[in-house]
């Protein structure tokens, strides 16, 4: 498989690039190929504009969401790494998706509601956070994650295969961290292709139109 990896950290040397590099590590010692998109990096712009809001319009796509959607076109898999912030995405993660998976390439709630209209690949997600797992189950916080992202934006994407990997303690100490270093290259390792499964399918709560 090709397998596209999301990075979205602004510090080259961050937890989360490392965990995004040993991913990559473990798909690739599988025989997988590889692509990196850093989201910081590159430069790319978050900002949901009306460019936006009239390529849903049957207006032109900006150019660097077609330069997104063409990555993603070649991918069989896609990770996403990105670290944990106020209990969801960074700006930059959730600007990326609001632009890249657009009305009209992404889903088309008109015709299926619930439906993507991408063909079936393989999701992962990896989100270093400082919380630990007993306290974000105990809270709720973990079951509210894998509603939105799992059961609703993630379905939009045609992800047949859905993972949410939270690495929970990722500011403790270097044992730790190790750990779950070992976890994201075992991610990328063992990662199976995409199933065909109609029933696997999105909750719909996209903003189009609002």
């Amino acid at each position: 498989m090709h397998v596209l990896t999301i990075l979205d950290h602004p510090n080259p040397n961050s937890f989360s690039a490392a965990v995004a590099r040993q991913f990559m590590s473990g798909a690739g010692a599988a025989g997988h190929t590889t692509e990196l998109a850093d989201l910081n990096a590159e430069g790319f712009d978050p900002r949901w504009s009306m460019a936006d809001i009239e390529a849903d319009d049957a207006g032109p796509t900006p150019k660097d969401v077609l330069s997104e959607q063409a990555r993603i076109a070649r991918a069989d898999a896609i990770c996403f790494v990105f670290p944990l912030f106020w209990w969801g995405m960074p700006a930059m993660t959730k600007g990326w998706v609001d632009r890249v998976w657009s009305w009209g390439w992404a889903y088309n709630q008109l015709d299926d509601p619930d439906k993507s209209l991408q063909r079936p690949r393989t999701g992962v997600l990896l989100v270093p956070a400082g919380a630990r797992s007993d306290e974000m189950s105990q809270s709720g916080y973990l079951a509210a994650l894998e509603t939105v992202w799992i059961n609703g934006t993630f379905g939009y994407f045609g992800f047949t295969k859905r993972t949410l990997e939270v690495l929970n303690g990722s500011t403790g100490s270097e044992n730790r961290r190790k750990a779950l270093l070992d976890k994201a290259y075992q991610c990328g390792f063992a990662l199976s292709r995409p199933t065909v499964d109609s029933s696997d399918r999105a909750v719909s709560g996209n903003h189009t139109g609002l």
